[in-house]
């Protein structure tokens, strides 16, 4: 007879750990069945049955009704099992109870150790099906700890789940101490030997996506759609929207009322980076030319089969275009998915891409070509009077 209080011991693991207490009764099962051929040997068919609502664990021993004797661990021949009851047929199985208290020490450390482990086996199953659905997903947590390599530890889920916040998945300039509450991307979930691990990040695309979809609320309704993001997280993110409705300003709705929307997400969770909003196009090269705002631009020349565009632009803006270090042309490519080489005005002309204004000395030539003509024609006007 097992303690009433070890069954009342199940019923408070269900209730701290969230595990059913069938499972757990059949995983101590299991467990005490592996124990119990650890002991009495490997070939023998033993079954071990709890009974919470009686208390009792009952050990049992099968063996199988057979003609002729093979194995006599596992089998018992027609006749010896109709002297233990006369209804026994061959096929049947013949169960002896084994009393529990013949189990070694050794074996009960046994039953404990694979316990503790199919305990820790279903514990680890249910954090990766919780945080598997969750990948993709904004999560709020709180930071529990923070290394000298500046690792992040964050707590997430009801269970209190430690996220990893990798140094890479920070904002380049934020810092982070015990207690403060933040929101974090689950990236990834992995299902290691050491564990289940979810990976965070604040640095990624999708970060700044979910932020969107929680600040606008047309996103959220799928009246306004998110068609691509590039970033450079702590710099500058660059993102492309549209919407089906006409009447509907995609932009203006992520911007918000003199920006009250843009700068909640930019001020408030991503340290400052500027975000560009650009409207995004079927046209390629329209689209091609809002990506790399804020510069202007004055034409886009590109082939839709190599994806490749020369973009030129009035010689005082292409340090905007090109950006510090090539950032804001290199955004707007990635935007788009185009190669995109940026030209200054002056530079196209010299290169043949475009046709230039004339020189001075052209209008000169011109105006006085132009001059002569007319000269010419009032000469034939005055003979024509004179006839």
């Amino acid at each position: 007879m097992i303690s009433k209080d070890f069954f009342l011991a199940l019923d408070d693991l269900e209730k701290e750990k969230g595990i059913s207490k069938d499972v757990f009764i059949k995983a101590l099962e299991n467990a005490l069945t592996f124990a119990c051929k650890k002991h009495f040997g490997e070939a023998t068919n033993v079954e071990v049955k709890l009974n919470p609502e009686k208390s009792t664990i009952r050990v049992l021993s099968y063996k199988n009704v057979v003609e002729t004797v093979e194995d006599p661990d596992k089998e018992i021949s027609l006749e010896e099992a109709q002297e233990i009851k006369k209804t026994y047929e061959l096929g049947d199985k013949v169960a002896k109870e084994i009393s529990p208290k013949d189990f070694s020490r050794i074996a009960a450390q046994t039953a404990k150790q694979v316990i503790m482990q199919t305990l820790k086996e279903i514990e680890k199953s249910q954090t990766y099906d919780q945080f598997s659905e969750k990948e993709n997903e904004l999560l709020v947590g709180v930071v529990s700890r923070v290394k000298d390599d500046g690792t992040v530890f964050v707590e997430i889920g009801k269970n209190q789940m430690e996220g990893i916040l990798m140094p890479s998945d920070q904002i380049p300039g934020e810092s982070f101490k015990f207690g403060d509450k933040i929101k974090v991307y689950v990236k990834r979930v992995k299902d290691g030997a050491k564990g289940v691990q979810v990976l965070l990040s604040r640095a990624c695309i999708g970060f700044v996506k979910r932020l969107f979809e929680n600040e606008v609320p047309e996103i959220r309704a799928g009246i306004v759609v998110i068609k691509s993001i590039a970033r450079e997280a702590g710099y500058r993110t660059k993102i492309a929207v549209w919407s089906s409705e006409s009447d509907i300003d995609a932009v203006g709705a992520c911007v918000g009322s003199k920006g009250v929307r843009i700068n909640a997400i930019s001020n408030n969770e991503l340290n400052g980076e500027k975000i560009d909003v650009i409207p995004w196009s079927e046209d390629s090269l329209d689209f091609i030319a809002s990506a790399l705002s804020p510069a202007k631009v004055f034409m886009v020349q590109g082939s839709e089969e190599t994806k490749e565009a020369k973009v030129i632009v009035p010689d005082d803006k292409l340090s905007l275009a090109i950006g510090k270090e090539g950032q804001n042309a290199r955004l707007a490519a990635r935007l788009t998915g185009w190669k995109i080489d940026v030209k200054s005005y002056s530079n196209a002309v010299k290169l043949g891409l475009i046709e230039g204004e004339k020189n001075e000395e052209e209008k000169s030539d011109s105006a006085d070509d132009i001059n002569d003509i007319l000269s010419q024609m009032k000469e034939i006007s005055a003979e024509d009077a004179g006839e």
